[in-house]
């Protein structure tokens, strides 16, 4: 993240994520498919880690292979297979909504999972207990632990969707576009921008 200052002179946090360029491989139609969308391809990838069944989809389209690719629904325009969508797409939205995949955090606790206070005071006998979940069952109906409990367990590492994050600045030249606010994931990590 870094931040930029607005036109009134406000500190304006904000995330900068290369956009594209994004070439079109293929164009889903109901008759064939089933469903109509537009699947893109980002990020060139070696041809000696390609393999042959990728090859071929992407010698289909006329396009050279691709590291990544995404299916995208209800697009406005029509697109052919070749065609390349750069980051002025976002041009006329004002906001759109980020989906990636949340930073892996492991084995976690009550607190830092789900923000409890643990047991309290550490006097008074307690003793290792100062970030313990407390009591989790009930009594002896209904005899065990409702699921759903919230407890210790795995944390992040999940698929985000981040909605309504105003884009700040559109940088054509160098496909970057700047959105207010954080996004899911690590630095260098894959995320669906959808308008």
């Amino acid at each position: 993240m870094t931040s930029v200052f607005s036109a009134e002179g406000k500190n304006l946090p904000c995330t900068v994520i290369e956009v594209g360029p994004c070439v079109v491989t293929q164009i889903k139609t109901k008759e064939k498919d089933g469903y109509e969308a537009v699947q893109l391809g980002f990020a060139d990838k070696k041809d000696k880690r390609t393999t042959k069944p990728e090859a071929g989809h992407f010698k289909k389209a006329g396009v050279t292979p691709k590291r990544h690719l995404a299916e995208f629904k209800n697009f406005e325009t029509v697109y052919n297979p070749g065609d390349v969508i750069t980051v002025e797409y976002f041009s006329a939205a004002g906001f759109v909504d980020v989906v990636g995949t949340s930073k892996g955090k492991g084995f976690q606790g009550v607190v830092k999972r789900h923000g409890f206070g643990g047991v309290g005071q550490s006097t008074h006998g307690q003793h290792n207990r100062l970030r313990a979940p407390g009591s989790v069952g009930a009594c002896s109906y209904p005899a065990k632990v409702f699921k759903g409990t919230r407890m210790a367990g795995q944390m992040g590492d999940e698929r985000v969707t981040i909605q309504n994050l105003q884009i700040i600045k559109i940088l054509p030249e160098n496909n970057l576009l700047l959105l207010k606010g954080s996004i899911p994931g690590a630095k260098g990590s894959i995320v669906l921008i959808k308008k």
